[in-house]
């Protein structure tokens, strides 16, 4: 039975969450699709590359909500995701985007034909999911996320840069640039200074946090199609600099390390089981936006054992459990780059057609293949804040509850974080933070 507009729209509303609290908190993240070619034969294509800017009229400005199963589809994937980055990196800090990943993928998508798209759909979850629901809820869902909060800033940027004497599919080109306002520009790539024109793009986009994502371009380079992500919150209450303190932490390995632990008390959003502590800290008046805490209990296991039960299926019965309640929270303050090739993650996840001989993007052009799939992303939290202001609860319904006592989460081991977009239920970063960097 098909959803009336009424229901999906309510349903889609009912994913915002707000709260009292206040801090700053920085983030960028550029996901790189690099295209290359498999065969020697020259590309023959409908059109070439020009360079362009978006449709004034295309769906970016036409379409409102996006379909609630892209937002699913890409929690799914994220998680999935995320798990295969932790097998290689067990122990370590780890740091990704999946909406900057998923809107790159989404955007090479769009050219992918035969058992290459099967693929790429099964890694993506895109089952369901026709490609104008993909472009066009991607679409709404870039405009949303855009428009968080005057408190908050939020950018995401696309572009495609083809080498010049690459011919491409018409409109792969076209679809890029309607539904993504993907920059579509043409540049020699034999030229010293192409890497450096496209890094630059990504230096803007990520206001300096992200300065390089291409080192060298190869010669058999055809493509690259990128996002960038640019995040900036600042809380309603910022922390008091003066309750910060040099306090222990438990790295995994037992190795106890001093590092500045931010302090403060107030009434959040909160959720406690037998197995972990749980808070969400928003951003800005509204909290449309939040950064979650996830604490495994000293005696119920560790991160490790968390992450087995971190799926899309725990996710939406964890998500509605939150509630507002007094406590204390120390977290602490850290910063951090990371940098990962998502090649054998996706090749796990079920696409590794595409970056074989056996690729199949001649919705792009003839002979191509991914030749690599790079993320970088940087992350900063302080203590800055703005001026505190009145936060409202927009679209929540609290049931009454038995009163309980203030907790206390001190955040003193390896824990799990995400940045979420509580508006769309769109999931912006998340984390694993083993040992904190300042």
């Amino acid at each position: 039975m098909q959803e009336k507009p009424s229901q999906h729209c309510n349903k889609f509303l009912q994913r915002r969450y707000g709260v009292r609290l206040g801090r700053r908190y920085a983030l960028a993240a550029a996901g790189v699709v690099l295209m290359g070619m498999i065969g020697c034969s020259p590309l023959t294509s409908e059109s070439s590359v020009v360079a362009a800017h978006p449709n004034t009229e295309s769906p970016m400005s036409k379409v409102v909500i996006p379909d609630t199963k892209l937002v699913s589809s890409n929690t799914k994937f994220g998680f999935k995701l995320f798990s295969e980055v932790l097998k290689k990196n067990e122990g370590a800090n780890v740091f990704v985007s999946p909406s900057s990943i998923a809107f790159a993928l989404a955007m090479t998508y769009n050219g992918a034909e035969g058992t290459t798209q099967q693929a790429m759909a099964k890694a993506l979850e895109y089952s369901g999911l026709s490609l104008q629901q993909i472009n066009s809820s991607n679409a709404a869902l870039k405009t949303l996320l855009e428009n968080p909060d005057p408190k908050v800033q939020l950018t995401i940027a696309n572009s495609l840069w083809a080498n010049s004497n690459a011919s491409l599919n018409s409109s792969f080109l076209q679809r890029n640039r309607d539904f993504y306002a993907s920059r579509v520009t043409n540049l020699d790539f034999s030229d010293s200074g192409a890497a450096n024109t496209i890094n630059n793009w990504v230096k803007d986009s990520t206001r300096g946090k992200i300065d390089k994502i291409v080192e060298q371009i190869s010669p058999d380079q055809v493509m690259f199609l990128i996002n960038a992500i640019y995040f900036k919150g600042a809380w309603t209450e910022p922390f008091d600099k003066s309750q910060t303190k040099q306090q222990p932490f438990t790295k995994a390995s037992g190795q106890i390390v001093q590092t500045p632990m931010m302090a403060q008390r107030g009434k959040y959003k909160y959720l406690e089981n037998d197995k972990f502590q749980a808070i969400s800290l928003p951003y800005g008046k509204d909290g449309k936006i939040s950064f979650y805490v996830f604490l495994p209990k000293e005696n119920s296991g560790d991160l490790k054992e968390f992450y087995q039960s971190l799926n899309s299926l725990n996710w939406e019965k964890w998500m509605p459990q939150f509630r507002s309640r007094e406590g204390e929270i120390r977290l602490p303050r850290f910063k951090m780059d990371y940098e990962v090739t998502l090649n054998d993650a996706l090749t796990a996840l079920g696409m590794g057609e595409a970056f074989s001989d056996k690729a199949d993007f001649s919705g792009i052009g003839k002979n191509l293949a991914i030749s690599t799939v790079k993320h970088k992303t940087f992350v900063e939290v302080s203590e800055e804040g703005t001026e505190a202001a009145a936060a409202t609860s927009v679209g929540i319904v609290t049931l009454s509850a038995p009163i309980n006592p203030p907790f206390s989460m001190v955040v003193d081991r390896p824990f799990f974080t995400f940045v979420r977009d509580n508006q769309t239920g769109s999931i912006l970063f998340m984390g694993s933070i083993a040992a904190p960097q300042s």
